[in-house]
């Protein structure tokens, strides 16, 4: 496979339009981490209840286990600052939930950004390059062998009206009679069309 084309205009193209495609690429990889980091930072409420549910734990079981020391009454006061402990776990539990919905909220939006612009690239610049480059690979392989006479075959059958009728003579007719000009020029403007040089 060739990638690039041997002639300036052609190749100057597909430089440019590759270095748009990284281009295009590198601004929405840019845009889906800022936009993953914007979307992180409304995980603050959550991280909020967390460490509130934490310390709400900690203070109620801190509570109970002094309570627990208490003559007579200490096992009762204790189980009821145990259930308090247990709704600060509880209050944990749902700042971590938040956290996590965030979180995942932040990725899938990150993937999303990146993915997208990525298939419009694999779908519509990526196939052109990956046509260009088996079409002139197999034009500068056929070059290297000589095989001038497939070249002008091909160049009869693609190229458009007004270049056939812009040779002097019926190309077809020189083709047919293996006239060495003809089969030359057709085989040379095959090989341009094709981003080779003749």
């Amino acid at each position: 496979m060739k990638w690039y084309a041997d002639l300036s205009p052609r190749l100057v193209r597909q430089v440019v339009a590759d270095l748009l495609a990284v281009a295009w690429m590198w601004f929405w990889v840019k845009l889906a981490l800022a936009v993953g980091d914007a979307v992180r930072l409304l995980r603050a409420p959550g991280d909020g209840l967390v460490d509130a549910g934490q310390s709400l734990s900690q203070t109620f079981g801190d509570a109970a286990a002094k309570a627990r020391e208490v003559p007579f009454v200490g096992g009762q006061l204790g189980d009821a600052l145990d259930r308090g402990k247990s709704a600060g776990g509880t209050l944990s539990d749902a700042g971590g939930a938040q956290v996590q919905a965030v979180e995942s909220t932040a990725l899938w939006l990150t993937v999303a950004l990146i993915a997208l612009p990525l298939a419009f690239l694999l779908i519509t610049w990526l196939p052109l390059r990956l046509r260009f480059a088996r079409r002139a690979g197999v034009a500068r392989r056929l070059r290297d062998q000589g095989r001038f006479d497939l070249l002008a075959l091909h160049a009869l059958n693609t190229l458009s009206l007004r270049d056939l009728a812009a040779f002097p003579e019926d190309p077809v007719e020189g083709w047919r009679r293996q006239d060495a000009e003809v089969i030359k020029a057709l085989a040379g403007r095959q090989l341009r069309a094709s981003g080779v040089r003749p």
